[in-house]
């Protein structure tokens, strides 16, 4: 259930605030290792890749909070954020990172173009929903038809895009590069806040706490969240990755670091108002800025942290990307995608597609 709307004021300052805080946020450098002091010699080390939004509770509440260094006292945390998955499976192939928390776009991608020998699978689930369709005031009508509309998602076949654009064919509908009659701007979400602060979008598919910011600064309307659209309410927004030889050759490593995220979980279901304000300090801790602390309320509200991984959407959402064109042109197989511990697979993947596109992978 949906928390009421928070009454934020719409000053511009709060507004350049918090677009400065995610801005600043997005180019910043990695944080400093976990645990301090210098590297053993002996000391194993673990590289994690996230971002600092909200889907991605788990790593941040488990970090700062000492989480992951309780389960692994003798491990070194070495924690770098990114502000795109693509990034983060470029970084993990290149073997900067060894686990890391994207979306099912990435993931389902980096398995796909991943080496056999070492492919990257989906351990556990870390987010579900968190996704709305946010109006702009000007164009805001329970009716709102997409045709002729100007609407703004993040980069072209990332989660929100494919979300996006599977709306628009179940309605009928196109993007205007495809000679349809919705034109699609795929920009990062600072740009979006721009676009719609000046008018030049009707609207905008949005992951959080973008959609909360949109909705409580800018005088946004939200014409509906994204979990509403699919079966039970819940959907894969975040999963956790990693590459089967790092798993294979450091299983007490993986072990403990998914019982820490297992903890991580349950103290932000705990007593969400004290995970939004982890998340706050975080921001100002490591960047220097905070967001109003009302849109992060909400946006946590907006947000279900689970380590349910939901193949079930994992494999529907690559079923969508298929028909858009973004798998490729020839089959694809997911099968082995997501890897369980007990030495099996929580699910059984799916060969298919004879998708017409040119772009290989979600990204």
């Amino acid at each position: 259930m949906k928390m009421s709307r928070v009454s934020v004021a719409a000053a511009a300052s709060a507004a350049a605030v918090a677009i400065i805080a995610i801005a600043v946020v997005a180019a910043a450098p990695a944080p400093a290792a976990v645990g301090g002091g210098a590297v053993q010699p002996d000391q194993r080390v673990l590289r994690l890749g996230y971002f600092p939004v909200v889907g991605h509770a788990i790593p941040i509440v488990g970090i700062e909070q000492g989480i992951f260094s309780k389960y692994l006292p003798d491990v070194r945390i070495e924690p770098r954020v990114f502000d795109s998955g693509p990034q983060v499976v470029e970084a993990m192939f290149a073997g900067s990172i060894d686990v890391a928390y994207v979306g099912p776009g990435p993931a389902i991608n980096a398995f796909l173009n991943s080496d056999e020998s070492d492919a990257i699978r989906i351990l556990s689930g870390a987010a579900s929903g968190g996704t709305s369709f946010v109006m702009h005031p000007d164009a805001a009508s329970p009716e709102f038809d997409f045709a002729h509309k100007r609407i703004a998602a993040p980069q072209i076949g990332n989660t929100q895009d494919v979300s996006l654009r599977h709306y628009m064919e179940q309605r009928g509908l196109q993007a205007s590069d495809r000679g349809g009659s919705v034109v699609v701007y795929n920009i990062p979400n600072p740009d979006i806040v721009t676009l719609f602060v000046k008018g030049e979008i009707d609207g905008a598919w949005v992951s959080e706490p973008w959609a909360t910011i949109l909705a409580e600064e800018h005088g946004g309307v939200r014409l509906f969240y994204e979990e509403e659209m699919w079966p039970g309410g819940k959907f894969a927004t975040v999963l956790l990755i990693a590459g089967e030889s790092y798993v294979q050759e450091n299983r007490d490593i993986v072990d403990g670091w998914l019982g820490a995220h297992e903890e991580a979980a349950k103290v932000i279901n705990a007593d969400r108002d004290a995970a939004g304000v982890m998340f706050n300090d975080f921001l100002l801790d490591h960047f220097g800025q905070q967001l109003d602390p009302g849109v992060v309320r909400e946006a946590v509200y907006n947000t279900e942290v689970t380590a349910d991984p939901l193949s079930g959407t994992v494999y529907e959402f690559a079923e969508r990307a298929d028909r858009l064109g973004y798998m490729g042109r020839g089959s694809y197989d997911l099968s082995g995608l997501f890897f369980s511990l007990d030495g099996g697979d929580y699910g059984e993947g799916t060969g298919h597609g004879d998708g017409d596109g040119d772009e290989r992978g979600t990204g």
